[in-house]
């Protein structure tokens, strides 16, 4: 038994002798795989081979001119992985690309990782995430913006418009009437010469408001049939007044700018629901005043209100858009903008676009004459602005940041004897919230201090009447002293540099440039916290 037990143990040994060279090996064969994978992989991307991911060209500076030579129509998007507008951008996009695919479309989408290709990024001067450009014909230097709604529906649009005619021809009075019917929207631009400047000006509205159908007419019997004598452009709808009519100045021709304008604001009805499909037009159609009547829809006597305020609609059209809410279905999430729960409805508000200044009646009337009234002395500057302003907490001005609302921010920040620098923020907002602990840190740092003081202000529920917050978070110094001076902070958000602000009396000291050693050591990148992006700047 011993024998044969030693027997064993010797070949166990011989065993080990053989395998180990041979494992030896297979760990050397992994690194010339390993070697081999890496060296594959520089050299796909030295190559000017362009690859695809779910319909989308993945585009680097080596295949770059190629994809450019090979379609007539791209559009590329610069995007940051770490993006979040990117990462939610993404599936519409994606779904974009697949369906111009699938329609044999000329127009093609691309992407360019903006980090990786900085080369590329710099070259297009790309500051902001997801930024999107349209090459045609091979053009590098001058490529458009992209000027569409970041969904599917709106690409594919905006790129069917600039793969085809933007506008369709129309030979007679038969195809005229039937494209003029065939949607609730319809532009028809009847010109005489359509080679000339204001029809090419027609062209260019045209690829721009995808969201309806365009067509031109020059043939003299459709002139006449629908009454005219010289160039205008039509607009054509099913609800309101069924044709309003833009005639082109025959001295300064036809403005795009102007055109766009009236067709958004007379494609909106007199009076608008606020609702998911209608947003975007409200807001798309730069009126300058919203006349809004929140009420609550399950009521028939509240449903009555509606006749006065569409009664008065009429009257300050282009002015003053008029939009119902229904407090209790798509418009309760806007009622916290407002400070207003669904038990105020029925009720009325008048917002200035320019600065979310609100104007609210003494009194809720809502017959079409004290509706008049009230908006025609807001226009004229007889009414102040109703501003929100939450409860100051009870210990409001003990904590290391002061907590400030509408009522209690003059005295803090127009304080003579004191510099107050002042976080405005938004308690939904990701940047707010990624920089609190600096600025909770802050406020201990200067707590102690008799002349600064720290504070911040939910911009959502406090309103300010002589400063208006566009985004999320906005800082502002008020130094001590006369004469209500302010100065918007807009460098980097770390608990240091905000130190050095204010002990430099609200101006950051010029510090010598830093010289780099080594070159090779600069990444060409700028810090993503740093910029003025979308990434890192929620907009109101």
């Amino acid at each position: 038994m011993r024998g044969c037990g030693s027997r064993l143990v010797w070949l166990l040994v011989l065993s080990l002798a053989w395998l180990g060279p041979a494992l030896g090996d297979e760990e050397k064969d992994e690194e010339v795989v390993a070697e081999e994978e890496r060296e594959k992989e520089e050299d796909e991307v030295l190559s000017d081979e362009i690859k695809e991911e779910d319909n989308v060209l993945v585009l680097h500076e080596h295949n770059f001119a190629r994809a450019l030579s090979e379609h007539q129509l791209l559009l590329v998007e610069f995007y940051a992985p770490w993006c979040g507008h990117c990462q939610q951008l993404a599936p519409a996009y994606t779904q974009a690309a697949t369906e111009l695919r699938n329609e044999s479309s000329p127009a093609r989408l691309g992407k360019v990782d903006a980090m990786a290709q900085t080369a590329l990024a710099n070259e297009f001067n790309i500051t902001s995430y997801p930024t999107l450009k349209l090459f045609r014909n091979g053009n590098r230097t001058h490529p458009l913006p992209y000027t569409g709604l970041m969904d599917t529906r709106g690409i594919v649009r905006w790129m069917q418009r600039r793969a085809g005619p933007s506008a369709t021809l129309l030979h007679d009075t038969d195809t005229a009437n039937a494209f003029a019917s065939s949607q609730d929207l319809v532009v028809i631009g009847f010109f005489k010469d359509l080679k000339g400047q204001a029809a090419q000006a027609f062209y260019d509205v045209a690829a721009e408001m995808v969201d309806m159908p365009f067509g031109v007419a020059e043939a003299a019997e459709l002139f006449q049939a629908y009454g005219l004598s010289a160039d205008t452009v039509c607009l054509f709808k099913k609800f309101d007044e069924r044709q309003t009519n833009f005639p082109v100045d025959p001295e300064k021709g036809l403005d795009t700018d102007e055109l766009t304008r009236l067709l958004r604001v007379h494609s909106l009805r007199l009076v608008t629901e606020f609702n998911s499909e209608t947003s975007n037009q409200i807001f798309g159609a730069k009126i300058p005043h919203h006349m809004l009547l929140f009420l609550n829809k399950s009521s028939s006597e509240q449903l009555s209100l509606q006749d006065g305020f569409k009664a008065a609609a009429g009257t300050f059209r282009g002015e003053v858009l008029f939009v119902v809410v229904d407090v209790n279905g798509y418009g309760a999430d806007v009622l916290s903008f407002f400070g207003m729960t669904p038990a105020d409805a029925p009720t009325l508000r008048l917002v200035k676009m320019e600065n979310n200044r609100k104007y609210q009646m003494e009194q809720d009337s809502f017959s079409d004459t004290a509706i008049r009234t009230f908006i025609q002395a807001v226009l004229d500057g007889k009414v102040k602005p109703h501003l929100l302003s939450a409860e100051p907490p009870e210990d409001w001005d003990t904590r290391p940041v002061k907590v400030l609302v509408g009522k209690t921010f003059e005295q803090v920040a127009f304080d003579e004897t004191k510099n107050v620098f002042v976080k405005f923020y938004a308690p939904w907002c990701s940047h707010c919230q990624a920089m609190a602990p600096a600025w909770e840190e802050l406020g201990e740092r200067y707590k102690d201090h008799e002349d600064i003081v720290i504070a911040e202000m939910d911009a959502t529920a406090n309103e300010l009447d002589n400063i208006t917050i566009h985004g999320f978070p906005t800082l502002h110094y008020f130094p001590a002293g006369p004469g209500r001076k302010m100065v918007e902070y807009k460098s980097t958000r770390d608990v240091e540099t905000f130190s050095k602000f204010l002990e430099n009396g609200g101006v950051l000291p010029v510090e010598p440039p830093v010289v780099t050693k080594t070159p090779g050591n600069s990444t060409g990148k700028e810090d993503p916290s740093v910029l003025g992006t979308d990434e890192t700047r929620d907009e109101l």
